[in-house]
């Protein structure tokens, strides 16, 4: 079975303001994350964290980053799905690839659990064939061996699946397991994801079904 496999936070949804909210809850300067700010949060919690350390110009080390990321997991938990949307037309592109016998899966560099709750609280979860996050396996993205067992159970091959994502580590991800990989162009870089040279662009949901029906035909 064809499977096409999406990465979570800036591909199937904008999770970038609760995560930023998150994070400014656990800085001692308050709110000095903003919209600006959602390339960052996309590229995970001790991204923000070292940016907020940063912006508010004070000696920060590691250490202060991992005494505050657990809070930050906390905070995220606790409010996880207040302003995050799912793009538009992305369950209407998950739906029609089931119709037409696409296996469907998440690989995500999200915790697990958080992945798990956020798609609930969406209600989506039950859409997709499988689920793995960052701490599924003793390795994360951009390693291939979360991307393959996203595909592999969801009862898709790897050799005829591709990858959806929004950041460098998707495209990296798709180099390791040697599959294609469409970078979508409405995440905070825009047509700036064109520079890591994915197989395709993605500029609306609405042309994924016959994307993927190309490059794994």
């Amino acid at each position: 079975m064809r499977c096409v496999v999406f990465d979570l936070d800036g591909t199937l949804a904008d999770t970038s303001a609760d995560l930023l909210a998150a994070a400014n809850a656990c800085l001692p300067g308050g709110a000095v994350l903003g919209p600006a700010d959602a390339l960052t949060a996309f590229q995970g919690g001790r991204a923000m964290l070292r940016l907020g350390f940063t912006r508010l110009g004070r000696d920060w080390s590691e250490a202060d980053i991992d005494a505050a990321y657990p809070r930050l997991l906390e905070a995220y938990r606790g409010a996880i799905a207040v302003h995050t949307r799912l793009y538009p037309g992305a369950m209407e592109a998950v739906e029609v690839l089931k119709r037409q016998g696409f296996a469907v899966s998440i690989c995500t560099n999200k915790p697990e659990d958080l992945a798990e709750i956020l798609l609930r609280d969406l209600g989506v979860r039950d859409a997709f064939g499988a689920l793995i996050g960052a701490d599924t396996l003793p390795v994360r993205k951009p390693d291939a061996a979360p991307y393959r067992a996203a595909v592999e159970r969801a009862g898709g091959v790897v050799s005829r699946s591709m990858l959806v994502g929004d950041t460098e580590t998707d495209a990296k991800t798709g180099v390791a397991a040697g599959v294609p990989v469409a970078l979508v162009t409405f995440g905070p870089e825009g047509a700036g994801v064109s520079r890591f040279q994915p197989a395709a662009l993605l500029e609306r949901y609405e042309d994924l079904p016959g994307l993927a029906d190309r490059l794994l035909r």
